[in-house]
């Protein structure tokens, strides 16, 4: 069992450090070292801070420090740039609120029904999290009131920012108490963030948490010389030539995106994009089979990129390179997690020769440039080992994941190690088992009763 052990010069509940200790934590990250303490005083908080570096649960632990279990009003509000961001830190927050009793924490993000997240707001809630588009639509409706607020958390700040919700995170903000903790957590630190801590912030503590050598992630920067006209024939040889089995490739256009994941998906290659123009449903599944290994590559924006939290990438690929070192280095942190080794392969055309030069001059490397063969291999191909199986039926339909494990293991005879990971949400619910086992496992599902009913599953392709 591990022993959490936090030496700040503070106090702590002791049903939240055996809650740390039982989560796997032995002791707070660097940002959540220095942020804390701030926090629980009540400043405001100015943070650059890496995705990855354990700022959410600091801004959790603070905020829920704070609230009223008894009063059944917004005390905590998180406004999030993506719904794959907000959804992440909701589940968080919730997971860390788990110390107390009857802590209600509500997602509200666009893309989603309106109904029930009325319905949601009006049996009260503690802690928001949500979008500031779908926040302001409620705040605008009066479903929700954030007159009772005392800490407001700007997530990820810089890209809502590159989004345009400035006006609406200005709206939003115009509505609650001037007096309030706002703690602002940014990957990157812009004029623009600057002026956004000026209008919103009262002195606040300035925190930034350089990565050191310990925590510098072991990932190795390749380049590969291409052109425009032959970008998409050089992405399918960089992954012939590297042969990752997950990997994230950054476009920055939506065109871009869906043309990469069509054309990979045309030559053989698991790709999936994920953009604007998909629901919430699509969007979860995308997420889905990628996190879970039955998707290979996801072709994605920063924008979109964010909030995606799989920690087995083997490879992130700069389809088009970025201006801005920052968020270069926000890229390729996605890779080499955990210990392990990552490859970030960069696609440079002739116009990219002074961003290569600000990488060289960040990361202290010498581009090394790699040549790839762009002949066509007809017998190249990148398919998953796992398939995701769709239910009908989830959380609101009382299906747990030990339903499902129970239905796979005793109803259709398979082993624990073949079952991959499962995601349970509203209505519906997904599970990751080996290829070759789909297609028999679908059809003893068809007659397999789980939770006394019959339950519609389908593949996800």
């Amino acid at each position: 069992m591990t022993t959490f052990t936090h030496h700040l010069d503070i106090t702590l509940p002791s049903n939240l450090t055996k809650l740390l200790s039982d989560m796997g934590y032995s002791q707070f990250t660097p940002i959540q070292q220095q942020s804390l303490p701030v926090i629980i005083s009540g400043s405001d908080v100015l943070a650059q801070a890496q995705t990855g570096s354990g700022k959410t649960l600091a801004f959790a632990i603070g905020m829920l420090l704070k609230v009223n279990p008894t009063f059944f009003g917004v005390q905590g509000l998180v406004m999030c740039p993506t719904r794959e961001l907000a959804d992440q830190v909701c589940k968080a927050i919730r997971k860390v609120a788990s110390y107390m009793d009857n802590i209600k924490v509500l997602s509200l993000c666009g893309g989603m029904p309106f109904g029930p997240q009325i319905g949601s707001l009006e049996h009260g809630a503690h802690i928001v999290v949500g979008t500031p588009g779908r926040l302001l639509e409620h705040l605008r409706k009066g479903s929700l009131k954030i007159n009772h607020l005392n800490t407001l958390v700007l997530d990820e700040a810089d890209r809502m920012l590159d989004m345009g919700f400035v006006d609406s995170i200005r709206t939003v903000i115009e509505q609650a108490p001037d007096r309030r903790q706002t703690l602002l957590f940014s990957a990157t630190y812009a004029d623009t963030i600057a002026a956004l801590s000026a209008e919103f912030q009262h002195e606040p503590v300035t925190i930034k948490v350089e990565q050191t050598q310990v925590d510098t992630p072991d990932i190795e920067q390749c380049f590969v010389r291409t052109t425009k006209d032959t970008k998409l024939d050089t992405l399918l040889a960089c992954l012939r030539h590297y042969e990752p089995r997950q990997a994230i490739v950054f476009c920055n256009t939506k065109i871009e995106r869906q043309a990469g994941a069509d054309w990979l998906d045309a030559h053989r290659v698991s790709a999936k994009a994920i953009h604007g123009d998909l629901d919430q449903r699509q969007r979860d599944q995308v997420l889905v089979q990628f996190s879970n290994r039955s998707t290979c590559i996801l072709v994605a924006t920063d924008v979109a990129a964010r909030g995606i939290d799989v920690k087995e990438i083997d490879a992130v690929i700069n389809y088009d390179m970025t201006r801005d070192t920052d968020v270069h280095t926000h890229r390729i942190g996605r890779t080499g997690r955990a210990g392990a080794k990552g490859i970030a392969i960069n696609l440079a055309t002739d116009k990219d020769s002074h961003k290569i030069s600000d990488i060289e001059k960040r990361f202290d490397i010498k581009a090394n440039f790699t040549q790839v063969e762009l002949d066509f291999d007809n017998d190249f191909r990148l398919f998953p080992a796992m398939t995701t199986l769709a239910f009908d039926a989830g959380r609101k339909n009382k299906l747990r994941p030990g339903d499902i494990v129970g239905a796979l293991t005793a109803g259709v005879g398979l082993y624990k190690d073949q079952v991959g990971k499962i995601d349970v949400f509203d209505f519906q619910a997904y599970v990751a088992i080996s290829s070759n086992l789909a297609k028999a496992t679908l059809k003893t599902l068809e007659t397999t009763k789980i939770k006394g009913r019959n339950i519609k599953v389908r593949p996800l392709r």
